[in-house]
């Protein structure tokens, strides 16, 4: 059984713009089990929790939304990344690399994992 994580404040967003990228234009439901696939089940999101993250991102002008059906045939809003979005995600993905990789290097030379 995998241990579930607590996310770490704006990785949430990250995670949706990231899967938005890769996947395409997803409904909400869509873009949560795509993450707690690729997390293995590590990462389980509730429907409050992602809406939230769609709706902020969709203000931000990060994402935009168009109305669709599923792949069940209902009608549901589909989420694709803007170009503001893209470079959004860029910039904080390699904010995010080079903020693990400091806090590797920390744990390295403490010699271990700060247990």
């Amino acid at each position: 059984m995998t241990r579930r994580l607590d996310l770490l404040q704006g990785t949430l967003d990250l995670m949706v713009l990231q899967t938005l990228e890769t996947m395409g234009p997803l409904h909400g439901y869509g873009v949560a089990r795509r993450i707690e696939q690729v997390s293995h089940d590590a990462i389980l999101l509730n429907q409050g929790t992602i809406y939230a993250a769609l709706v902020r991102l969709q203000q931000r002008g990060l994402i935009r939304a168009a109305w669709g059906s599923s792949e069940n045939n209902r009608r549901a809003k589909f989420y694709s990344i803007t170009r503001s979005g893209k470079k959004r995600l860029r910039d904080d993905a390699t904010n995010f690399e080079r903020l693990a990789a400091v806090i590797g290097r920390l744990f390295a030379t403490a010699g271990g994992r700060g247990r």
